[in-house]
């Protein structure tokens, strides 16, 4: 199992390059930055860390055709993996917050992420597109400059038809704050349509974006844990009830409003809602304690392994460079040991 780590999307590329030199020095499998909508762009601000390093993987989460044509991405895909010798991977999404900004329509998304990843992937193959999809179309598109092993290209994936799309074609799947048991539920999806493809179990990666808060102390992870949980998948809907009773989940239904009001005021109070609630919730839905109690955060991510993830990528907060010398330390022995 790999351990990657995802970075604050506004750091400067210096920046970049300087954890990410960190996290390869430690043993980590790569490092991710997020496509948000007022950030740097992610292919540019990797660049000096492609050059600057040697083993690590590194990529944007997520670009979504509908910001930006798949021609287009593949263009700067491509560009960065050339930089970084084959070492770049990117994951596709379906909407996300740039689309939305841009009031772009986001519809047949199942669709238009599949032929995005199709004309990436002829794209990396280094010869002549012609691509003529329901969605998309690319003409006299020859990138015959492309010399590089083909870069990794991942789906973001949640829902049942996107996942069961996405394992028959992609090279690896990335869902977002799932806990262990909504883990195991979605690999067994990926499993039965990777089978009825004609498709090796094997030949995909499974990633889960989650939250890691691990500090000295177990206040200093929880405070840290309360300003981001507005953000967390697990919070909504479809989800609350993998980490808090039906009581519990409908108290935070009603206050949903009221995490968004703490995130963006960045307060710890999230006025509805009871510190038992908020406790149940950093702790189903993060990895939230002091470094001495590590041990049980490792054995979530064991428990992660055994139910069907092959990487898990840890988004890391304050004090960036303390958190990847505590994953390289005592995480990535454990799971390359165990």
């Amino acid at each position: 199992m790999k351990i990657d780590v995802i970075l604050e999307s506004n750091n400067a590329p210096e920046t970049v390059l300087k954890l990410g030199r960190l996290a390869e020095e430690v043993g980590l499998g790569g490092v991710w930055v997020s496509n948000m909508t007022d950030a740097r762009d992610p292919f540019i601000n990797f660049s000096q860390l492609a050059m600057g390093t040697s083993r690590i993987r590194l990529g944007p989460i997520a670009v979504s055709p509908f910001e930006l044509h798949p021609m287009k991405m593949a263009s700067s895909l491509l560009t960065l993996n050339e930089l970084a010798g084959g070492r770049a991977r990117i994951v596709v999404g379906a909407g996300g917050g740039t689309a939305t900004a841009m009031g772009v329509p986001q519809e047949r998304r199942v669709r238009a992420v599949r032929e995005c990843v199709e004309i990436l992937k002829l794209a990396a193959a280094g010869k002549p597109v012609q691509y003529k999809g329901e969605i998309y179309k690319v003409q006299w598109y020859n990138p015959k400059w492309v010399k590089s092993a083909a870069p990794m290209i991942y789906v973001g994936a949640g829902g049942p038809q996107m996942l069961r799309s996405s394992a028959r074609y992609a090279d690896g799947i990335m869902v977002s704050d799932f806990v262990v048991d909504h883990v195991r539920r979605t690999r067994e999806i990926i499993d039965t349509s990777m089978e009825e493809a004609g498709r090796d179990r094997n030949s995909i990666q499974m990633n889960n974006f989650w939250a890691w808060h691990v500090k000295e102390s177990r206040e200093e992870a929880e405070l840290e844990s309360r300003l981001w949980l507005a953000v967390r998948g697990t919070l909504y809907p479809n989800y609350i009830r993998h980490v808090l009773d039906e009581d519990d989940a409908e108290v935070v239904n009603k206050n949903i409003n009221s995490f968004i009001n703490a995130y963006n005021k960045k307060s710890y109070e999230v006025e509805g809602v009871s510190d038992e609630i908020i406790h149940k919730l950093v702790k189903g839905c993060t990895s939230a304690c002091a470094v001495s109690e590590i041990d049980e955060e490792i054995d979530r991510i064991l428990q992660f392994r055994k139910a069907g993830l092959t990487e898990i990528a840890l988004r890391i907060y304050d004090n960036p460079e303390d958190a990847i010398r505590i994953i390289g330390k005592y995480v990535v022995p454990a799971v390359r040991d165990s």
